[in-house]
């Protein structure tokens, strides 16, 4: 089995994180699927106070918010790392609707998301 790749924990202090066991039981899956979601790049982990961490703002309404999964994927097409990917959802940038690709992201607002990313590949 292969390592779960990690994010450096590049977040603010206010951004929530929860860990493994509590995503497995918002999305009603277990342990080992939330960690090949990891694996596979459908989620980012970061270590946080030696625990595997994921943003909450990745999670809603007992699911994965829409689309996040493809820009991950987008993303890491342009060779991002995972640190430069968790950066970037989380960057301010007042064009976007929501203030950050992640609330855009969270505010159906993933194809405009989307299409920054890709833009920044080239």
């Amino acid at each position: 089995m292969s390592a779960i790749p990690l994010a450096d924990d590049v977040l603010d202090a206010d951004v929530a994180v929860v860990p493994v066991a509590e995503v497995a039981e918002t999305l009603n899956v277990a342990q080992n699927k939330v960690r090949q979601m990891l694996r596979d790049g459908h989620l980012i982990a970061v270590r946080r106070d030696g625990d595997l961490m994921i943003p909450g703002d990745f999670l809603r309404d007992g699911a994965v918010i829409k689309g996040l999964a493809g820009t991950i994927t987008v993303l890491s097409d342009a060779g991002f790392t995972r640190t430069e990917m968790l950066r970037w959802l989380f960057a301010e940038d007042e064009s976007l609707p929501g203030t950050t690709p992640i609330n855009a992201l969270r505010t159906s607002h993933g194809t405009e998301v989307k299409r920054r990313a890709q833009a920044m590949a080239f």
